[in-house]
């Protein structure tokens, strides 16, 4: 089979530049793990903070992080500087166990729940609709 001159030419740079391309790809590195959590509040803060969330948390049931803000704000607790102080936190007593972090998956949408430990978890599980109930049945 006759190739023009051309085509070979063009088909070595693109096989070439495949190549260099496949080879000069930096290999992949496993994902460094997260360092934990210092906090850079005083004890006597860290406790008041760490006590005031466990018990919105133990009280209220599973909470997102926004519903637990809300409720960080109605009790008016002063020692958080703001909504991303508080994940911090949250992620602090994640590392400690005193909170577990559950996921609620239905269909197509996830919620990440903050709940205490040895609690049972009151999640609203969607009603399944049985399809012979939908409507009468054809003779």
């Amino acid at each position: 089979m006759f190739v023009p001159i051309r085509a070979e030419a063009s088909m070595a740079r693109w096989i070439g530049g495949t190549l260099i391309r496949h080879f000069s790809a930096k290999p992949k590195l496993p994902k460094p793990k997260m360092k934990p959590i210092e906090l850079n509040t005083p004890p006597e803060h860290t406790q008041t903070i760490t006590r005031a969330i466990f018990d919105i948390v133990k009280e209220h049931g599973p909470l997102t992080v926004g519903q637990t803000w809300d409720r960080v704000k109605e009790v008016g607790l002063k020692g958080l500087t703001g909504k991303s102080h508080m994940k911090i936190v949250l992620r602090w007593m994640r590392e400690r166990q005193k909170l577990r972090l559950i996921c609620n998956h239905v269909g197509p949408h996830k919620q990440f729940l903050y709940t205490a430990w040895f609690t049972k978890s009151h999640i609203k599980e969607p009603k399944r609709v049985d399809r012979n109930s939908l409507g009468p049945k054809a003779p």
